[in-house]
């Protein structure tokens, strides 16, 4: 409110000067007549300002004492208008602890002055320092950004001065480092191949444009299966040479499945509020499960490939990797949309929507959701453990309670001929060679001196402590690639094919035949691959966790492991990410799966805001 010395901001009426008597006559006429106009208008006017300014310091003051207006009128006084702005506000933010923290939730932390973006940094950076390479040596990150902390300041500073750009202002994020970032800002963008150290990109990922231009601060690069899991079939999931061995954080040496191993890891035990991964079949939904995240793998030409380095333009996208569907959803609004570097974008049917739209608890009600039993319960095809299929059933039971119908079975007719085809495995083949060598033509610099596939696997071979220690020597699938015979009639007989098995009889059969609105499956497994070939989305939800009896999945990593979650996948046909957005939100609101387990006591790193700020 105005204080005596401050402007009054209406004005008061001009009365005329009193010469005579007749003038005071009509001087205390008109007195009489304007000073009752002018006490109405004075009470309305009071009664405005006292809203106005109740309002606003109920919308803006934090630790304001309670204000009160009385006004008197006709000898009667009026009732007293009081607010106590600390009873109507929401509760003082409190420090978020990393380990789940959202991105609104660290927004409201952020936009209340509890914390700022630099200290987030600090705070991720500690975290990856305890787990990283030390104690269970969980190997997430492959490289921190030395400038995320300026790029922080800057940002803090703008959002004092003109508010924040979207929801991700100032919100740490880690990118699969497969995904190009510009040299100057001192990362390295390299597949996790030495053959690519300290080679200079042309420009940054579209993907990373985005968020760079919605405020994100791109914190480092997440460890990987070298060149995206295709480099030998024998490699287990998260190995580089770079970064050596990924590691799950729910059982000790567990595998992270890959080959976005690193982002599932480190969004797992909150390395960073978000991450990015890539997939071209599996390599986010896969991850995505074996870390209890939300993971979403974009409808093709959703989000551009260019700045990625690639497997296959006709099956390579890029999603995020999160704690929850919230925040998959504010990501995925940032990094889709059209890229003229990337011309599978324009083809999108329509403007990109707000995700976060998407998020209603009750939009599984009414659906129609089909199951191909057959496939996913059939052992000699998809191997599913017995707690998965158990925990399979339960999920259903609870999609059928948020008013879902279950069409069971709804069988995918190509299923058997697509599990034993070789037409997958040709295209990306082929489309690996062309494209990875037009990959490091395009380097401005690239100080190994190697400029092609062929090249790639002779350094491999000529620097086996790097790129080929002991058990990890495998690149068959580098050198069958190098072999084949580019774009030739077999090629595109094999796209023809994939078409008709993924989509023609496959995924959109089902979808009409049955009249579904989505399909329902564990993942990982049949779901990826029929999805990835004729690029369409998958949605995953964090399940029930399962517990299976130890096996091994690589010299250094075990699978199964007792402990490691597995998810829930939803998938459509192609640009019904937002459908099956929601379909995966209703159901991790109401089971909260995520929550239900923690990584194991060692993996979960012990740094909270709270032992940065002000330090």
């Amino acid at each position: 409110m105005p204080n005596a010395k401050e402007k009054i901001p209406w004005p008061l009426p001009d009365l005329p000067t009193v010469r005579n008597s007749t003038d005071a006559y009509r001087a205390s006429s008109f007195n009489l007549h304007n000073m009752a106009r002018w006490t109405l208008r004075s009470v309305l006017l009071s009664l405005i300002f006292a809203f106005i300014c109740s309002t606003a310091s109920s919308a803006f003051s934090i630790n304001s004492s309670p204000f009160r207006v009385g006004l008197a009128f006709g000898g009667h006084a009026t009732e007293t208008l009081a607010r106590d702005t600390a009873a109507s506000k929401k509760p003082a933010p409190a420090f978020p602890d990393l380990y789940e923290a959202s991105i609104r939730e660290l927004q409201d932390g952020l936009d209340a002055g509890l914390f700022t973006s630099v200290d987030l940094v600090k705070a991720y950076f500690a975290r990856i320092d305890e787990v990283n390479l030390k104690g269970p040596e969980l190997r997430a990150v492959i490289e921190t950004s030395p400038s995320a902390l300026a790029q922080a300041a800057l940002l803090d500073k703008e959002r004092k001065k003109s508010g924040k750009r979207s929801e991700m202002h100032g919100i740490p994020i880690l990118l699969k480092d497969n995904i190009a970032t510009v040299a100057s800002e001192g990362m390295n963008t390299t597949a996790g191949s030495f053959s690519l150290l300290n080679s200079i990109v042309p420009d940054d990922a579209g993907v990373v444009k985005r968020l760079r231009k919605a405020g994100a601060v791109i914190l480092g690069k997440a460890n990987l299966s070298e060149f995206a899991f295709f480099r030998g079939n024998r490699l287990p999931s998260g190995w580089s040479g770079r970064g050596g061995q990924a590691k799950n954080a729910y059982f000790p040496n567990a595998d992270p499945c890959g080959s976005s191993s690193g982002s599932g890891v480190a969004a797992s035990i909150g390395l960073a509020t978000v991450t990015l991964g890539t997939e071209t079949d599996g390599s986010i939904t896969c991850p995505s499960s074996f870390n209890n995240l939300a993971g979403i793998k974009p409808t093709l030409g959703l989000t551009s490939r260019a700045g990625v380095i690639p497997i296959s333009a006709h099956q390579d996208t890029v999603g995020p990797m999160t704690r929850s569907l919230t925040d998959a959803a504010i990501v995925l609004s940032v990094i889709a949309g059209k890229d003229p570097n990337d011309n599978y974008t324009l083809a999108q049917p329509h403007v990109v929507p707000d995700f976060t739209k998407a998020l209603n608890k009750n939009a599984l009600k009414g659906k129609r959701l089909g199951v191909p039993r057959r496939v996913f319960t059939n052992d000699s095809i998809t191997g599913n453990d017995p707690s998965i299929n158990a925990a399979f059933e339960k999920a259903l039971s609870t999609i059928r309670h948020l008013g879902a119908t279950i069409v069971d079975p709804a069988d995918v007719p190509s299923a058997e001929e697509f599990l034993t085809s070789d037409n997958e495995t040709l295209i990306l083949k082929v489309d690996f060679k062309i494209q990875l060598n037009d990959w490091f033509q395009s380097l401005l610099k690239n100080p190994s001196g190697v400029r092609s596939l062929a090249d790639l696997i002779k350094f491999n071979d000529a620097n086996p402590e790097l790129e080929e220690p002991e058990h990890f020597e495998d690149q068959s699938i580098l050198i069958g690639s190098e072999a084949t015979n580019g774009f030739d009639d077999a090629f595109f007989a094999a796209l023809a094919a994939d078409h008709d098995l993924g989509s023609t009889r496959g995924i959109d059969f089902v979808l009409k035949k049955f009249d579904l609105d989505a399909i329902v499956l564990p993942a990982p497994g049949f779901t990826t691959s029929l999805a990835a070939v004729v690029g369409y989305p998958i949605f995953l939800s964090a399940s029930s966790p399962d517990n299976v009896t130890i096996g091994r999945a690589g010299p250094e990593t075990v699978y199964p492991a007792p402990g490691v979650p597995f998810g829930l996948s939803f998938l459509g046909t192609a640009f019904t990410d937002f459908e099956l957005i929601s379909y995966a939100y209703a159901y991790e609101q109401k089971t909260q799966t995520r929550l239900a387990r923690k990584a194991f006591a060692a993996a979960i790193p012990k740094t909270q805001l709270e032992d940065v700020v002000n330090k």
